[in-house]
């Protein structure tokens, strides 16, 4: 059986731009997918601190180093420039993965390209 764990998240990320033009997706630095582990096309869920809004859709790459975050596409009615956001992923892991499995948690600072990457604990020490 598998079970669906926190692979990665990207916490309180500023937004820069909201595009609604565009076709679809969130765009975020290069570097912040990097730090996550996260890849392009990946899907994402994402969490308006700001305003309380929840959607999913997936990421593409944008400028290294830039701090850039745009919401594209219909989502771009749910988050407005300056609101902070967490940009989570999933993987879906068999119990036997659980113990070993430990999240990559990157925390933004003041700044869109301040932050830290962490590990996060393991769920748990033993599947039961």
């Amino acid at each position: 059986m598998k079970r669906k764990f926190l692979y990665a998240k990207v916490h309180r990320m500023i937004v820069t731009q909201a595009d609604l033009e565009y076709e679809g997706s969130l765009t975020l630095d290069v570097a912040l997918m990097e730090a996550a582990g996260m890849l392009p096309y990946q899907a994402i869920d994402v969490y308006n601190v700001t305003q309380g809004t929840r959607f999913s859709t997936y990421l593409i790459e944008g400028a290294r180093g830039g701090g850039d975050c745009c919401v594209n596409g219909a989502a771009a009615h749910l988050a407005d420039p300056g609101d902070r956001i967490i940009i989570a992923a999933y993987a879906d892991l068999e119990d036997d993965e659980v113990a070993s499995h430990r999240p990559r948690l990157v925390f933004i600072g003041d700044e869109n390209t301040d932050f830290e990457v962490r590990e996060g604990e393991s769920a748990f020490r033993r599947v039961v």
